[in-house]
């Protein structure tokens, strides 16, 4: 969700991407809030393993789960890193669960309104250089 908001969001300025230590398949409730809250349609994306970005080089590295955080690898160019504690809103819910799919909503609200400050940081950083 996080990956898609910034990219949506930047107008093409920031190229985000995303990746976890134990990828799994995207959930649905992921899918509905994504597309009824901002109108992306993330269906087609897909989960990735940390691995996969291990020889990138990235400006800002932003962990969004604590055990992340801890084990994310030491990444080309050391770039800046941010981490932003959050919940995972599938744990404890299965896809039906209507409680899970408010999980979802409040962690896209909240992915926002952090991208959103993010965006409008990091455009401020662009123009005062």
């Amino acid at each position: 969700m996080a990956e898609a908001l910034t990219n949506a969001w930047s107008g093409g300025v920031v190229e985000a991407r995303s990746a976890g230590l134990r990828p799994k398949p995207l959930h649905p409730h992921a899918v509905r809030v994504m597309r009824e809250r901002y109108g992306i349609d993330i269906a087609g994306q897909r989960s990735k393993h940390l691995d996969v970005f291990d020889q990138q080089r990235f400006d800002e590295v932003i962990s969004l789960c604590d055990l992340v955080r801890e084990a994310c690898p030491e990444l080309p160019g050391h770039p800046e890193t941010v981490h932003w504690s959050m919940a995972d809103p599938s744990a404890g819910h299965d896809e039906d669960d209507a409680s899970g799919y408010q999980a979802f909503q409040q962690t896209a609200a909240e992915l926002g309104t952090r991208i959103g400050f993010l965006l409008a940081a990091l455009a401020n950083r662009r123009s005062a250089a």
